[in-house]
């Protein structure tokens, strides 16, 4: 039987501000998916009580409202980077004509795990979208998949290029780079006494994920995304 988060695998749900589909999943642990904003629409404005969330901007220029006040909005562009805790209320914006595109990353998945402050299609009061939003997800639509040790999956997005793969070390990664950012999938970097210091979930500068990497150990090999403009 299967779970309510896997019921939205393959699927594409509809929102009033574009639509959004799972576009990786490692079992429950942790789940991307891809979000597409139309010209000047948002999300409501929510928060996830449990999970933590984090975004990474592939193409289009994002306002954000972090918190409940209007007055805490910011602008974010192509590979900005963003992280909630859980119960912070946020919201992205539309602001390009082209729409927005982003990768949203979920610690756990729980897709239900929603609360929403204010919207401005009427959904204050309503959990996340039902089965009568959602269809079957065309095959044209992009996916991610794991690949096999010592390969790299590469996938091209509009101006960005990301890449996927399997790290026993970074001695391939630069230590200043400030053009990409990276995500972590699988696996954990940890210290001297087995303690998690980064772990699947977080997003980071791929410079930052280099120099901490010579700190710390891999307690397994991690599974990396990375994000880099196109050449």
């Amino acid at each position: 039987m299967l779970s309510k988060e896997d019921f939205y695998s393959n699927k594409l749900v509809h929102k009033p501000w574009g639509y959004e589909y799972v576009i990786y999943k490692n079992s429950d642990k942790l789940a991307i998916t891809l979000v597409k904003i139309n010209y000047g629409h948002k999300t409501s404005l929510h928060c996830h009580p449990k999970k933590k969330t984090g975004f990474i901007i592939l193409s289009g220029k994002a306002q954000v409202q972090i918190g409940i006040y209007e007055e805490n909005k910011k602008y974010f562009n192509s590979l900005s980077r963003l992280v909630f805790r859980p119960g912070l209320f946020h919201s992205l914006k539309s602001v390009s004509k082209n729409g927005l595109y982003a990768l949203e990353f979920e610690t756990p998945y729980k897709k239900r795990d929603l609360v929403r402050f204010k919207d401005s299609y009427g959904r204050q009061k309503k959990d996340y979208e039902g089965k009568q939003f959602t269809k079957i997800l065309d095959p044209k639509f992009l996916k991610f998949k794991n690949p096999k040790p010592g390969q790299q999956n590469l996938y091209k997005f509009n101006n960005v290029e990301i890449s996927i793969e399997i790290k026993k070390n970074f001695k391939s990664f630069k230590k200043k780079d400030d053009k990409s950012t990276s995500a972590i999938l699988r696996g954990s970097l940890v210290d001297k006494n087995g303690q998690n210091v980064i772990s699947y979930g977080e997003i980071i500068k791929t410079s930052t994920l280099r120099i901490l990497s010579d700190k710390f150990m891999i307690k397994k090999p991690l599974t990396i995304l990375r994000v880099s403009r196109r050449k």
